[in-house]
């Protein structure tokens, strides 16, 4: 397994995990199929630049052309304050291999390593079994529930924190 980042290119793989109902249950269902591109184009611009980690996993590294899902890490405000969150997603295929633990504890490997992002949270829904289980597995703590906005919908979510310097397991 490997990550890149994601480019323009990858809109195909955006849609099948956004404009999905199954993929997308936990997150309040699927999003519109007009404006993937725009999205996954800003995406592109933010990793080229280096603001934000937006990365394609990457199960085979002798087919680089399929993609597994994606993992990021981004900043915003919440509340006011600026936080560190990350996300990720796997196509149904590739459910159940390992790839969304070893990408996430890649990525998060890569924030230790460069000593950026400091605190790093998710938010997986509340419902979500899987992505709560990466969270506890790489050594995430659990804070509480929360409601958070998604996508201008609101879901209940499992607040977890990790600062990759010092707790990364």
């Amino acid at each position: 397994m490997r990550l890149r980042n994601v480019s323009p290119d990858d809109v195909e793989a955006y849609v099948r995990m956004r404009c999905d109902p199954n993929m997308m249950a936990d997150l309040g269902g699927p999003l519109p199929f007009e404006g993937m591109a725009d999205k996954v184009r800003r995406d592109a611009q933010k990793a080229a630049a280096d603001s934000a980690w937006f990365k394609m996993i990457i199960p085979d590294v002798s087919s680089p052309h399929m993609v597994a899902g994606t993992v990021t890490i981004w900043s915003h405000e919440t509340d006011d304050e600026p936080i560190s969150e990350i996300g990720w997603m796997v196509l149904p295929e590739f459910q159940g291999q390992g790839l969304g633990k070893r990408a996430v504890r890649a990525l998060l490997e890569q924030a230790r390593d460069q000593d950026r992002w400091g605190l790093v949270n998710a938010f997986p829904a509340t419902s979500n079994a899987a992505s709560n289980a990466i969270c506890r597995s790489v050594g995430f703590q659990f804070l509480h529930e929360v409601d958070m906005t998604f996508a201008g919908r609101v879901l209940k979510t499992n607040h977890w924190a990790m600062d990759p310097r010092k707790d990364l397991d």
